[in-house]
């Protein structure tokens, strides 16, 4: 059994296994700052690195920390680990309606196990691929993962490796693909040891979170091996599908291959290898079009990016808010934009940043982008972490569900947004440091200034934070709930059966803005099929004259039908619309409607 630990900062390191038997073995140091070395045993072993004679330390690259983020490593053979899945080759993004999920707040249980009797329902409601909040190991047992320091070690709370590689076969035993929350702009505070080894952190950058990776200062190289490694690690040994790279706004790097490209372009030599579709999705607040350019267009080449402005400009419509970053959203001519677009702030004048913020992305297509009405970020960073259902009514639930489910964008659903789950997202963390958990807790309280959201912070460290983010199963077979979920489904299944409502090419499609209130999304897709989507954010009830091609258009959804808690479809089931293509229509408050085009004149 083989060790291996880059070290360039230790004058000697020693492998110090303490089960099943102690044992020193000191490692022999190699040419950049390697040491290895040579041991009896196999999986179970449970070790440390002892370096320079002093200090006792978990190994960066552990595959499991049984006993939490300070204790020994353990050897796991992940060769071992379960297969059902060799015929497997993924589902490429444009193919994606994925569904976030924290592995805490999930289910009661709160383990990887607990969610395969869930996957059923979910590809019952037409997900096809989940997307992981971040399982490497985090301090504590409660945690966004946005704290993890054992990059390489699923979460022992979750189940650990064994509990993983259970879900992702069951995954995709029903078809869903399975995406990976991972991060690499910054690590936890607490049991965050790498500084010890190696120069991992530069002081040249700084992030939010602490100190920046050191993707282009001396001894850079170890690092971006590092990271690297960590991601091919998960697509290699667990047969991840995609990874999601939080917050790329936050890695630092000026050298001439940017970390990004180079990340991309090892998972995608993995991928082509496995025989498998593997994206790499970025979250990105710069709205900068090289994170998703090829490479021969001086880009980083990545499949898509999570796209804010669409999640904004939503938001706003819908709850009115507009403090914060919310300041620069607001008008229905905005979402019109995102829609035809992409970027609503792409090099025009953002008053939230006092700058002209943002690149075009006008001639990209739709599958590059990954659109929300909700998502962990946008109702956890919330003082009190409410869902989008607490800010407004069931018909404004169904008004953001068809906008972001039957846009030209891969959707994104946040765990128990498809029943409007009444439960709050909200932030917690389990850190052990009494200076740490007060900073914190003041921390979040600072944050939230901006916004002037009434009520107090909670904090969190107190259990009651996690506690109270679980999700609430059972309210989703009582009223309106019921209603919600299947409001979801049909629009999935909509979706499906008709391919012009899925991913969408941008001369494909035609938005309008109608008495500053209505949305209008035409989708062609071949001269003959169309799809008529017409979306009115107003509060009152209004009629406006339609502009569409002539011919015959047959009803396929209206969100005010009874089956969806509405108080009844009054839509026209045909709606004619003569030569010259003008009609009236008498649109709902907070009404969605879709309409299909059945012949043409």
């Amino acid at each position: 059994m083989e060790f291996c630990v880059w070290a360039p900062r230790c004058r000697q390191v020693t492998l110090e296994i303490v089960d099943p038997e102690r044992t020193m073995l000191p490692l022999r140091r190699m040419e950049g700052g390697y040491f290895i070395g040579t041991a009896q045993g196999g999986a179970g072993v449970r070790y440390h690195y002892l370096l320079d004679g002093t200090r006792r330390r978990p190994d960066p690259a552990a595959r499991a920390l049984p006993d939490g983020v300070d204790g020994p490593s353990e050897v796991v053979d992940t060769s071992a680990l379960p297969r059902a899945d060799t015929s497997w080759r993924g589902v490429p993004l444009r193919d994606m309606v994925i569904y976030e999920i924290h592995l805490g707040t999930f289910t009661p249980e709160g383990t990887f196990d607990a969610v395969i009797p869930r996957l059923e329902a979910l590809r019952d409601l037409g997900i096809t691929a989940i997307e992981l909040m971040p399982v490497a190991s985090f301090p504590g047992a409660r945690n966004w993962g946005y704290d993890g320091v054992g990059l390489f070690a699923p979460q022992r709370t979750y189940g650990g490796p064994a509990g993983l590689q259970r879900l992702v076969n069951a995954c995709h035993a029903q078809g869903v693909a399975v995406i990976l929350d991972v991060v690499y702009n910054h690590l936890g505070p607490e049991g965050n040891y790498l500084a010890e080894f190696g120069p991992y952190f530069t002081d040249r950058y700084k992030t939010p979170w602490g100190p920046a990776m050191n993707f282009d200062g001396e001894g850079s190289r170890g690092v971006r091996d590092f990271v690297i490694g960590n991601a091919l690690y998960w697509v290699r040994e667990y047969h991840i599908d995609g990874l999601r790279l939080d917050a790329v706004h936050g890695i630092f790097d000026a050298s001439p291959i940017h970390i990004l490209r180079e990340l991309n372009e090892a998972v995608q030599a993995a991928a082509l290898e496995l025989g498998r579709s593997v994206p790499v999705i970025a979250e990105s607040d710069l709205n900068d079009r090289r994170v998703i350019d090829p490479v021969d267009r001086g880009g980083y080449g990545l499949a898509g990016q999570w796209h804010d402005d669409f999640h904004h400009c939503l938001h706003t419509l819908l709850t009115g808010e507009r403090s914060g970053y919310y300041a620069d959203f607001g008008s229905l001519d905005q979402l019109a934009k995102a829609y035809t677009d992409g970027f609503v702030y792409d090099g025009n004048f953002s008053a939230y940043r006092g700058r002209h913020h943002g690149t075009t992305t006008r001639d990209l297509p739709g599958e590059h982008f990954v659109v929300c009405a909700q998502n962990h970020d946008q109702v956890g960073n919330r003082a009190r972490g409410e869902r989008l259902g607490t800010l407004t009514n069931l018909e404004g639930q169904k008004l953001a569900a068809t906008a972001v489910l039957l846009s030209p964008f891969v959707p994104l659903v946040f765990m128990g947004e498809e029943y409007g789950d009444p439960a709050p997202f909200l932030f917690f963390t389990d850190f052990e440091d009494p200076a740490l958990r007060e900073a914190v807790s003041r921390g979040r309280r600072e944050e939230f200034a901006a916004f002037a959201w009434e009520g107090e912070t909670l904090d969190p460290q107190h259990r009651a934070s996690f506690d109270r983010s679980r999700l609430i199963w059972a309210c989703q077979q009582r009223e309106p709930h019921r209603w919600l979920r299947e409001y979801y489904r049909t629009l999935l299944t909509l979706r499906r059966r008709h391919p012009m409502l899925g991913i969408g090419e941008k001369r494909n499609l035609r938005v309008r803005v109608l008495d500053e209130q209505i949305l209008v999304v035409l989708r062609k897709r071949e001269p003959r099929e169309a799809t008529l989507i017409i979306l009115c954010f107003g509060l009152e009830d209004c009629g406006v004259r339609l502009e569409i091609p002539p011919g015959s258009w047959r009803r396929l959804l209206d969100s005010a039908d009874k089956r969806f808690g509405g108080s009844g479809a009054q839509s026209p089931r045909l709606l004619r619309a003569g030569s010259d293509g003008r009609t009236d229509f008498a649109a709902r408050a907070r009404g969605a409607t879709l309409y299909l085009l059945e012949s043409t004149d």
